[in-house]
Parts: structure tokens; sequence; C-alpha cells
């Protein structure tokens, strides 16, 4: 036997072990000033391309006067408990309503943190008969949500339906024996790769096969569709998705998230998501502001035509300069470098440094090993300046040869 706190000094994890070279930089950076297309970064005024504010809704002035009244009116902590006890208003109910309206679902239940949301809403809907199948590129709180599942559970690999349909062949002869069902997750945006997810083949696969579809669409919602309503809205199929989540922590640039479906499953979910029932409900603050930020999304599609030029001439630009973007169809733009982590890293602090573009890289656990990315996430705040400055900074040789050394080719 041997003391469990052995792993933190021997090994601190895949990241961690890098801490002395990373954090404070690549990890745990300190962004300071509001949060907008351009932030300080040490000191440093820097163009940022890191926030999920796609629609700049994190200090538009009609949110933040909502925000004001309402510290003001009812304080910051109000209602307190959780929304089964004591921690329901009719604010929750209204954007409950709302936001059903808009997804084209039933019902919808409003929740305080979304890692945790979708993590216990999957708990909630499996028992040991059920089997999940689940993309195998999915968030790490789908992943963490199918790890606490006590039956069976498949990952097909990414965005390839026909692995899909082989999962599904042999968990219905399963499930023929154990009397359960079939639960499919899949996004409708991938936040790395920026692909969305083939929800309408997986849709399609309903007719051959019984299962229910639970889409996370946490970076389509508010950024995809004619009206913002997602990519299941984008690619014709969202009437047929069972369950539809998302987060309040992009489009909407705050706190919460939601999930929607029939009003006998959101009924069964309030009662049963053990996260929602055994912890507080998300504060008044979040959730009138939450209203209003729908409101603007449902009411200013400026806003996101803004967001979609800044993502195509940002995208075009560094195709032009001959950088991968992979298979992006979203407003998520991944720069897959061909380099090892080291000088991905330093190609970091130099694009900040020299040229104040503040850029995030993604490494291993996130990807696949061996492989480094830097995530630029286009918003609605961005001007053309900013990607001007960005495309040059990207086009100057000493970036162009840091990202594309051929020591060591990604795979």
């Amino acid at each position: 036997m041997h003391d469990i706190f052995k792993k933190t000094y021997e090994n601190k994890g895949p990241i961690g072990n890098w801490k002395n070279k990373i954090e404070g930089s690549i990890t745990f950076p300190e962004l300071t000033g509001k949060v907008s297309n351009r932030m300080f970064y040490k000191g440093q005024e820097c163009i940022n391309w890191s926030s999920n504010n796609y629609l700049g809704l994190a200090n538009h002035p009609e949110v933040t006067k909502v925000e004001i009244e309402t510290v003001n009116e009812w304080g910051g902590s109000y209602p307190m408990g959780s929304r089964m006890m004591t921690g329901e208003t009719s604010y929750h109910k209204e954007l409950e309503r709302k936001l059903a309206t808009f997804v084209n679902k039933e019902a919808a239940f409003v929740t305080n943190i979304g890692y945790q949301a979708m993590l216990s809403c999957i708990d909630a809907l499996v028992d040991k008969n059920d089997i999940i199948i689940y993309d195998a590129e999915c968030h790490a709180c789908i992943v963490d949500g199918v790890r606490l599942h006590v039956g069976q559970h498949y990952a097909f690999s990414h965005n390839n339906v026909d692995a899909l349909e082989q999962n599904l062949k042999r968990a219905e002869k399963r499930v023929d024996k154990t009397g359960g069902g079939i639960l499919v997750i899949t996004e409708g945006i991938f936040g790395i790769q920026g692909e969305q997810g083939k929800l309408k083949e997986i849709i399609a696969l309903k007719a051959s096969y019984n299962f229910r579809v639970m889409v996370d669409d946490a970076h389509g919602f508010g950024t995809m569709g004619h009206d913002g309503s997602g990519t299941g809205t984008e690619q014709g199929i969202q009437d047929h998705i069972d369950i539809y989540y998302s987060t309040f922590t992009k489009s909407m640039a705050s706190m919460g998230a939601f999930i929607t479906a029939d009003s006998n499953v959101i009924d069964y979910l309030k009662y049963n998501m053990r996260s929602q029932i055994f912890s507080r409900t998300l504060p008044l603050l979040y959730v009138l502001g939450a209203i209003k930020r729908l409101d603007i999304m449902r009411n200013t599609p400026e806003l996101r035509n803004k967001l979609w030029a800044n993502t195509q001439e940002l995208q075009t630009g560094f195709k032009n300069l001959g950088y991968d973007i992979g298979k992006t169809n979203s407003c998520v733009t991944p720069l897959y470098l061909s380099g090892d982590i080291v000088k991905a890293i330093h190609l970091v602090e130099k694009l900040r440094k020299d040229f104040s573009i503040f850029c995030s890289m993604v490494a291993y656990p996130v990807v696949p090993k061996k492989l480094a990315l830097l995530r630029v996430i286009p918003t609605a705040t961005h001007t053309k300046e900013d990607i001007e400055e960005t495309l040059y900074a990207f086009s100057k040789p000493e970036v162009k040869s840091m990202a594309f050394t051929e020591e060591i080719k990604q795979q």
C-alpha cells in the first residue's frame, strides 16, 4: 500500500507535468479588462481570440443595465437553495418558456452549471439495462456522464455514421435481452475542430433503429441556423432531436445552461437530476440577464451576421496563407500545427509578445498525442483592423516557420 497522494508529486498528469513551463501563459493566463475584442495580458493590450463571446453580449449595454438593476433590487444571491426547495422564481419559468419556444421544443429546464447539468442529465436518463452510444470526440462533460453509467456504453469514431450504425446493431441485440433502451449522444458543433456533427445523417438512422438522440449544441446555439436557434435548425432536423442541450457560457457570454425536450421528459429530469436537486439554483442576476440576452439574440440578427462575416474573412485569410483549418464549418477556427508541443508553446508566446495576438493552444489530452493546434474564436466585436493585424502576424516568416516545421508531422 502507498500514500494516495504519491501521484501528486510523481506525476501531475499530461498537462500538469508541464506546469513549470506553461503556468501563467498557456495555462492559467490572466486576461484583464472587460471581455471584448481587445484585452490586456501582462499589461499589454492584445487582440483577444480566446473568448467564446460570439455575439458580443458579455458587456452589451442593455444587458449591463438589466444586471445592475437586478443587483440593486434583489442582490446578487437571490434566490438561495435548490430550485426544488427555495430557488424557484417566476423569472426562471419565463426564461424556460422563451427558450423552449426559441429552439422549438415543448419544455425547458434551466440549470445552474452546464458541465454538471450534462453529466447529471445522462445519469438520470439511463439505467443498467440501457446503452449509451456517443461520438468519441464529445466534450468532457459527456464523457464523464458516460463514465457514471453502470450499463454498457460504446464510442463511435468521430462523425462516422457507419461506425454509429454498427454500434446500433450490436446495441439492439443487447437491449433485446436486457429490456433497456439506446441513447445516442453527439454535438452540434465540436468545440475544438469546429465541425458540425452529422445530425441529419444520425436522425436518418431512426427510420431503421429504435433510439433517442441527445445533442450538446453549446457552440451552435446563437450562431447556427437562420435565426440562431442552433445546429439542428441549420441542418433542418431540430424537430427530430429528442433532447437539445446548450449553455449560456458561449453566445450568451454568461453562466448557466438549459435542457429542452418533450414536457414529460423535462418533468422527469426536474425531479431526478441530482446536480440540480442537491445544489443551488441559478441566481436571478443570471436569469434576468439571460432573458435580455435571448431577446437581443432573437431581435438583432446583425450581430450574428457580423460574427459570420468576421469568421469568413478570417478563415479565408488563414487558408490563403497556407494554414490548415481542418474541416471546420462553424465559427470555431482551429489552426493545426506541424511541430512539437514545445514549438507550439513558443509560437503562442511569440504571438502575444511580438504581435499582441492572444489565442489559445490546445494539446493532449484535449486532442490526440503529438497533435497541437491554436484555436481562434471570432466574435461580433472583432473589427476589420483586428483581422488584418492578425493575418499580418501569421503571414510573417518567423511565425510561419514555427507553425510549419518538418521535424514532427502530426498524426
